[in-house]
């Protein structure tokens, strides 16, 4: 059930009023956890990513969440389209803030996002950095302790810097984009709380320009991030996930040599991040289908490596992901709009098929305790059991030893 705005309230004020009545419930403090422990483990695993260096420079919460980001192997609000973790988490950490600034600032970037909806997304805006400085100012008004119209007036302010695109994805600027957004919430809170004044309906303004009204933000639905967050299991995108998948479970029984031809069949929302089509380094490959679904035949389950400068070059991946060949649905309305189909024509004539709706990870697949295990000690090694122990007030320790 969602509640409309009234007509004298505006979006910012609503969204301050919501966070300060925020009251997380157990399955949503499990979410924060979730979060925390993901979000730790893939900024971590950035630790020797040439972009860490890059973003030396900048405020501790732009770095943090451009190294978050960098890999792109942090969790997804599937409705939003957003990556809320990789921004919402690295405010907390900057500010000081615990658990309930999280999901304050995860619960506005959720329902700010699904009110930009999935037209802005496939305009080509990147959402996860139109709706990151709003988000982030409302993490930082949470922890600082700002009251509700301040709080208001912060996320306002931040609109100003809402901007980013996907034509950015596959180079550095996607995870500098993410990073520049979470420090202008930030400073967004610290210029209000010196005094810092904005017409509060700016955000309404901003909102009728990038997006199509009417904004509906669920502000009475039961759950503080609706629908949940994707946890992604390999390091790429999340628009392949699917087909990575599939094209694995189809080519189990033989070895990649034996294959000719790949057909992969989805509806075109599905795809839409997807930039790249001949990768040359390893940043594009997070964003090519050709790529993914190659590694997931030569590699079963890829990995960081299946995603690196070398990868790209390797000879039975290159013949692979020129293999491949894209059948597109027309329209759609989301990454995981209709179902994906991977068919594998081997070099004897035969052609094996499968078919993928869910990807593991996601909300209706979830990750159990002992796989987030598992992925956490793929990013930080024998760091494992410091990381899945980690409590909010050792985040910004985290990953500072690793930036």
């Amino acid at each position: 059930m969602s509640a409309q705005l009234s007509q004298d309230a505006t979006t910012t004020e609503a969204l301050a009023q919501w966070a300060a009545d925020l009251t997380p419930g157990p399955a949503d403090l499990t979410l924060a956890d979730t979060a925390l422990i993901d979000t730790v483990a893939v900024a971590m695993a950035a630790r020797d990513h040439p972009l860490t260096d890059v973003v030396a420079g900048l405020p501790k919460g732009a770095r943090w969440a451009a190294q978050a980001h960098v890999l792109d192997y942090d969790d997804l609000h599937l409705p939003s389209t957003t990556h809320i973790s990789a921004v919402c988490v690295p405010a907390a950490a900057a500010t000081g803030g615990d658990a309930r600034a999280y999901l304050a600032g995860a619960g506005v970037m959720a329902r700010l996002g699904a009110a930009l909806g999935w037209n802005h997304y496939s305009r080509g805006w990147h959402a996860t950095s139109t709706a990151a400085p709003v988000a982030a100012a409302a993490v930082a008004a949470t922890a600082m302790g700002l009251d509700v119209r301040q709080s208001a007036m912060a996320m306002a302010l931040s609109v100003s810097s809402a901007g980013g695109v996907q034509r950015a994805f596959g180079s550095d600027a996607k995870a500098i984009q993410v990073g520049l957004a979470v420090d202008a919430g930030i400073r967004a809170a610290q210029l209000v709380t010196d005094g810092a004044t904005v017409d509060l309906r700016v955000l309404d303004a901003w909102l009728g320009l990038v997006s199509d009204p009417p904004f509906d933000l669920a502000l009475d639905d039961g759950e503080v991030v609706p629908g949940g967050l994707a946890v992604k299991v390999y390091p790429c995108c999340y628009a392949l996930q699917r087909p990575i998948a599939c094209a694995a479970e189809v080519a189990d029984d033989f070895d990649s040599t034996e294959v000719s031809r790949i057909r992969v069949r989805a509806r075109q929302s599905a795809v839409q991040p997807l930039v790249h089509h001949r990768p040359t380094s390893g940043l594009e490959a997070k964003f090519c289908l050709e790529h993914a679904v190659a590694v997931a035949v030569v590699d079963r389950v890829p990995g960081f490596d299946s995603f690196s400068d070398a990868a790209v070059h390797r000879p039975e991946v290159a013949r692979l992901t020129r293999s491949v060949d894209i059948d597109l649905e027309p329209g759609g309305a989301g990454l995981l709009d209709d179902t994906v189909t991977v068919e594998v024509t081997t070099t004897d004539g035969r052609v094996l098929t499968g078919e993928i709706d869910v990807p593991p990870g996601a909300p209706g697949r979830p990750v159990t305790r002992e796989q987030l295990a598992g992925k956490v000690r793929d990013c930080v090694g024998d760091r494992v059991d410091a990381v899945m122990s980690a409590r909010w007030d050792e985040v910004a320790e985290l990953i500072e030893e690793a930036s």
